[in-house]
């Protein structure tokens, strides 16, 4: 049974809405303004969510706006219910992230209509989809069937050479990439000459959409650092997943960001910490990326120059560090690949 959250300050309203829904079979929460709504959608979750506009304490553009920004919340598909008609707050409203707008008074049929066309899209984009090639594509097909986007019918992947420079700085992109296997290299480039590495993709990371959201060149080179199998989906494509529908976008976006946190925390790593910490940080980050079902404890197979750059250090640095950790027995090191013997350890660096 789907469960529907009503925010609505009026006390008819409200009874109204929720018996209608309930007469329909639907399991129904009700709060009577907007602080007691976004504490009853945190703790309920409910499949969709009914709100006002016009409410004391909160009003229903608050409302939206704290639950969007919650991670648990965020994808709740979301009707404005407002006895207004203008244009602008339909508008404010579709901008902040609302997936549909009812004007009071409405009928019976109305209401129904609108919560199950959302409660059957939602249904449809709350499958599951793994981080791989095969989740990928499921996801396009939903899509495909669920919307009248059309899209392209198979998507390319191509397989590259460790070295092979995908794009760089100034190009005009054309498509969001996906990792299927392999690894990439972001990296800028200083005024001399030296490499700074912006992030390693490996298989289940998306990137290059940044420049296609912002309407801009690359800001950086993109070179396969080793041999790798990539999906391409084009600009047009990747555009209207991110535009058709607020309830597509976010759940597509899911797939897209999973490792911005951890971005976040790298910048901020490479900014405040010592050598040793962020030597000990770039080398968990890389035997992350390096890690597979078979073997949680690889081999990292990445030259001094290229770990120099994830770490933001200068190479000399970097292969001070790692004899010092080599002498400690954190690692060893064996034809120039470097294994971790002690996590634990380096992870306890970074306390």
């Amino acid at each position: 049974m789907n469960t529907i959250l009503i925010i609505e300050d009026n006390l008819e309203v409200r009874e109204n809405t929720a018996e209608i829904l309930e007469l329909a079979q639907y399991k129904v929460f009700t709060a009577e303004n907007g602080k007691i709504g976004v504490e009853t959608a945190i703790k309920e979750r409910p499949d969709l969510i009914i709100c006002d506009i016009m409410m004391p304490v909160l009003d229903g553009y608050g409302v939206l706006h704290l639950l969007t920004k919650n991670i648990e919340t965020a994808t709740i598909p979301f009707i404005f219910l407002t006895a207004k008609s203008e244009k602008s707050d339909y508008r404010k409203g579709m901008e902040l992230g609302a997936d549909d707008y009812i004007t009071k008074p409405f009928d019976d049929t109305q209401l129904l209509n609108a919560v199950e066309v959302r409660l059957k899209k939602s249904n449809a984009l709350k499958k599951s989809f793994s981080q791989d090639a095969q989740g990928v594509n499921a996801f396009m097909d939903s899509v495909k069937a669920g919307t009248t986007l059309k899209l392209t019918e198979a998507r390319e992947v191509q397989s590259y050479k460790k070295k092979f420079l995908l794009f760089q700085e100034g190009h005009r992109p054309l498509f969001l990439y996906f990792v299927i296997k392999g690894k990439v290299k972001t990296f800028r480039t200083n005024e001399d000459g030296k490499e700074l590495i912006t992030q390693i993709h490996s298989a289940g990371d998306f990137f290059g959409y940044t420049p296609i959201l912002e309407e801009t060149s690359y800001k950086d080179n993109a070179e396969v650092l080793e041999d790798a199998e990539l999906m391409m989906i084009p600009r047009e494509d990747f555009l209207q997943l991110i535009s058709y529908d607020n309830q597509l976008a976010k759940q597509f976006i899911k797939l897209l960001t999973r490792n911005v946190v951890a971005n976040e925390e790298r910048l901020i790593n490479l900014a405040y910490n010592s050598v040793r910490k962020r030597v000990a940080t770039g080398l968990l980050e890389v035997q992350k990326k390096y890690k597979t079902a078979a073997e949680a404890n690889p081999r990292l197979e990445i030259s001094r120059e290229d770990l120099a750059q994830v770490v933001g250090t200068a190479t000399e640095s970097l292969i001070r560090t790692l004899s010092e950790f080599k002498g400690d027995k954190l690692i060893e090191i064996q034809d120039g690949k470097i294994h971790i013997l002690q996590e634990s350890k380096l992870r306890n660096l970074l306390g």
